[in-house]
């Protein structure tokens, strides 16, 4: 699938002038970058909705301090369900997924409008991460699938970055929280937006060529298996893998997103900030996400994930003990730092989980990580709430849970293949392999 000549960028491209692709792009590649890579704006959009304008639903809502971790690990736990629909993009196919999540999201986001209760605004915005969290699953496949070897981090990376414009967005209406009609429910209220872009997407994006192929190579088995049958074979095929994955993911969702959820909250009870400033922060760091993204991906393509995603974890780490513990100016460069490193971890640990499998499994594998990392994530919200009577703010109990940062460092440098400038059949062959066969 290489692509030969030098083919003109697109426009919007050129919003990361700052690296090149490893490997040249053709024009349909570039347009599935940037098709995949608006539905994950909006999503991302309300993703960011909630950490920013937390304090504020919070007191909308009537939620008690102590129990604004459970608030949040009970809409974290959306991911569920996006594991079957995982199942259906591996027996359907990616396009029509991503098409049903984009409908389901979009509606649900528009509803948490109206949300009377934290029952309610729990429940639409619980259904609203299942289409988010499948939506960028498939997002992140269908890339994967389709970009060559040499450039799939990079792919993922501009992915990544252009999802994170939506947090910019957010970060933008934030700053008139105040000043709105309905306040953070107008936020909420825009959501309907992305319905005006479905019918352009359903035209302009087609089925992945990897899995048409392994679809006319299986005939009609496919639709004949059960919802449980990829994940079956794939835990009898590549059981060391998904443990390894899973071991490396968990900890790493357990601490860091326990740590940005607390973020804005931070700022604004601890450190004084008003919602404007936090909008100035988080445009800042808006900024610096994008490069860290797709720096991170052309990176991982030239000297390999497993290098860059040791470092960064380690970074990652330090930044965030730096940012509970700071004051002043270098709470910004603390900041800043925590979201460099956390935005490049995100982008390579979607690659890893949608590398190391095959086709057939591949967004069944996504899935899983997406599920052990968002249960991870629940597990430290829930292992905050009873932490933070004993520890007595957000910040301690939030650095007394740092330490489990350590174990994804070493359990990639040590199990995880690396997969950088490998072929995905040569790292996941079409035929699964012997269940004890050894890791590649």
């Amino acid at each position: 699938m290489a692509v030969a000549g030098d083919v003109a960028r697109p426009g919007w491209s050129w919003l990361f002038f700052f690296v090149r692709p490893p490997e040249r792009l053709g024009p349909d590649q570039w347009r599935l970058l940037g098709l995949l890579g608006a539905t994950l704006l909006v999503n991302q959009y309300d993703m960011a909705i909630l950490g920013l304008a937390l304090p504020q639903i919070q007191r909308g809502l009537g939620v008690a301090d102590a129990e604004v971790g459970s608030f949040l690990a009970w809409v974290r736990l959306g991911v569920a369900p996006a594991l079957l629909l995982a199942f259906l993009a591996d027996q359907q196919g990616r396009r029509r997924l991503l098409l049903w999540t984009l409908l389901g999201f979009t509606l649900s986001t528009a509803l948490t409008a109206f949300a009377r209760s934290p029952a309610e605004f729990v429940a639409l915005q619980f259904l609203a991460r299942a289409f988010i969290t499948a939506e960028e699953m498939v997002a992140i496949v269908m890339v994967a699938e389709e970009l060559d070897a040499r450039a799939r981090g990079f792919g993922l990376g501009v992915l990544a970055a252009l999802g994170a414009l939506g947090h910019g967005l957010a970060a933008i209406a934030f700053a008139f929280v105040d000043v709105l009609p309905f306040g953070w429910r107008a936020l909420y209220g825009v959501g309907i937006v992305p319905l005006l872009g479905i019918a352009w997407i359903r035209r302009a994006l087609r089925e992945t060529r990897r899995f048409e192929a392994e679809r006319v190579a299986r005939g009609d088995a496919r639709g004949a298996a059960s919802p449980a049958h990829p994940l079956r074979e794939l835990a009898r095929a590549y059981p060391r893998r998904l443990l390894a994955l899973g071991f490396a993911a968990a900890p790493f969702a357990f601490v860091v997103f326990t740590a940005l959820a607390f973020v804005s909250k931070t700022l604004q009870e601890v450190h004084g900030y008003e919602p404007r400033h936090v909008t100035f922060l988080f445009l800042g760091a808006g900024l610096v996400a994008p490069v860290g993204m797709v720096l991170a991906g052309s990176l991982a393509d030239r000297i390999g994930r497993r290098r860059v995603m040791i470092w960064a974890s380690l970074l990652n780490a330090l930044a965030i003990a730096a940012f509970y513990r700071a004051s002043g100016p270098s709470l910004v460069v603390a900041w800043a730092c925590m979201m460099f490193t956390f935005v490049g971890l995100d982008v390579l640990f979607g690659a890893l989980g949608s590398e190391l499998f095959p086709t057939s499994h591949r967004s069944t594998a996504t899935a899983l990580r997406s599920l052990v990392a968002t249960l991870a994530s629940v597990l430290g919200l829930w292992t905050h709430d009873r932490l933070f009577p004993l520890a007595g703010s957000h910040a301690a109990a939030i650095l007394w849970m740092l330490p489990l940062a350590a174990l994804p460092p070493l359990v990639i440098g040590l199990v995880l293949p690396e997969t950088a400038a490998r072929e995905l059949e040569e790292i996941a062959p079409v035929e699964a392999p012997p269940p004890r066969a050894p890791l590649a």
